[in-house]
């Protein structure tokens, strides 16, 4: 029988070996994106030491590929080298909070004003039954185990349509970089993911009823209040969720 471990370890090398099959495709960056898989599936932990032959074994890879790769991962600060103590997957504070937050609430602010004017009527019909159809489920009372992996799909889906529309490759690479930071936090912050469902399905369906209406400025507000909203879940969850998140934003 596959342990859980096991089994984010073969989902992170099917992920690479799909990727393996298109032309020009590098070690290097097959192990970054196997890396990149592990955060996802919450396999990588912030925090986390590990050493090289541990990420070899974790990513399926080969020595020298993770070699290369891991310039890569310190220079987007996802690892940072600890004296003698080896690799650590980047730890979560409230300055990264607040980093990765500020970024990606750039950049959403562009996405938006594109995305509003360009999404066609049907696109946008699709994303809000999606949408609804999550609420729907995380309302109903049911045991759903699917929910919250079909929830953040839903959500991180309409985040990077909205980003990868402008067309805009570099910005794609920041705001994919940045989001792995945001997932780490958020697995940092356990406690969010219950209570995180119905009001981010409800936020994204406000700013879904702004993008349908093609009203801009309603939409930049909806967004950015989606947000700061998650950034005070994250917060609120990683405090405690006694201390008021106001309170942590303005020591941040």
């Amino acid at each position: 029988m596959k342990t859980a471990k096991n089994a984010g370890r073969s989902g992170a090398a099917r992920s690479a070996r799909a990727a393996a099959r298109e032309p020009g495709v590098s070690q290097r960056n097959l192990a970054y994106e196997s890396f990149r898989q592990q955060i996802l599936s919450a396999r990588i932990r912030p925090g986390q030491f590990v050493s090289q032959r541990e990420l070899m074994r974790l990513l399926d890879m080969p020595l020298g590929a993770v070699r290369e790769m891991i310039p890569r991962l310190e220079a987007a600060r996802l690892i940072v080298t600890v004296p003698k103590r080896g690799l650590q997957i980047a730890p979560v504070d409230l300055k990264l909070i607040r980093n990765a937050f500020q970024v990606r609430a750039m950049i959403e602010r562009e996405a938006v004003l594109n995305f509003v004017r360009h999404a066609s009527d049907e696109e946008l019909t699709r994303i809000e039954q999606q949408h609804r159809d999550i609420l729907a489920r995380a309302t109903s009372g049911k045991p759903d185990s699917r929910l919250d992996d079909d929830a953040q799909a839903a959500d991180w889906g309409l985040h990077d349509t909205m980003i990868d529309a402008m067309g805009n490759e570099i910005l794609s690479e920041i705001y994919r970089v940045n989001s792995l930071h945001v997932r780490l936090i958020r697995l940092d912050a356990d406690q969010v993911r219950p209570m995180r469902v119905v009001p981010a399905m409800q936020e994204h369906l406000k700013f879904i009823d702004a993008l349908r209406a093609r009203d801009e400025r309603r939409a930049v507000d909806a967004v950015a209040e989606h947000i700061e909203n998650s950034r005070e879940r994250v917060i609120t969850a990683m405090l405690g969720g006694g201390a008021p998140a106001r309170e942590a934003r303005s020591s941040s």
